[in-house]
């Protein structure tokens, strides 16, 4: 053996070991495949495939598809809990906390409203990011509202969706002077009423 044969190291083939590597190569992968098929078509198991890994891997990182999302648009878990809890609670009172949840997440502390802000942005002037946008909305108000609404429940989350996401869109990038002014409670003694009477007609 040669001395430069001693003193070169073998060289690695294959994927980088380690979790961290893995993490980010499931990230790259969910990116991808969120830019490609939008929210609503890509899944767990077909992001795994992707990034060459077990599905029980994925899940290991990111405990849903949700997160999984989040995590690709930097939005933080305590944006999804928020969303989560909206439905917990008594059904006379749905309208407001749905209202108010989506105010204190795209306007709240910056931790959490700049990542949907910049998702918001983007879903603006990028098909793919608002096809992104929209599902993700769409699916935290269908994931709470599939018993309540029956089968409907895609069409009222759809008109929720488009309401509240007009609400915070016409505040913070149109900039109408009207809703710029109005504070939280006003907005939400005004809309919250319409949101109800859609989730729970």
């Amino acid at each position: 053996m040669t001395k430069s044969q001693e003193t070169t190291p073998a060289v690695r083939r294959g994927r980088r070991p380690g979790p961290g590597s893995t993490r980010q190569e499931v990230l790259d992968a969910a990116r991808a495949r969120f830019a490609s098929d939008g929210f609503a078509a890509t899944t767990i198991r077909v992001v795994a495939t992707d990034a060459g890994v077990d599905v029980s891997q994925v899940m290991q990182f990111f405990r849903s598809k949700d997160e999984l999302f989040a995590a690709v648009m930097a939005v933080p878990a305590s944006a999804l809990e928020r969303f989560d809890t909206v439905f917990e609670g008594p059904d006379e009172h749905l309208g407001e906390r749905v209202v108010r949840a989506f105010l204190q997440a795209w306007e709240g502390v910056p931790e959490e409203s700049e990542p949907l802000m910049a998702m918001l942005r983007g879903a603006i002037v990028n098909e793919q990011a608002r096809d992104q946008l929209r599902g993700f909305i769409q699916s935290r108000i269908i994931a709470g509202t599939n018993e309540r609404l029956g089968a409907d429940a895609a069409l009222r989350a759809g008109l929720v969706s488009a309401l509240l996401v007009g609400m915070v869109t016409s505040r913070q990038i149109i900039g109408v002077p009207v809703l710029v002014e109005a504070d939280t409670e006003q907005l939400v003694a005004i809309i919250a009423p319409a949101i109800q009477k859609i989730l729970s007609s």
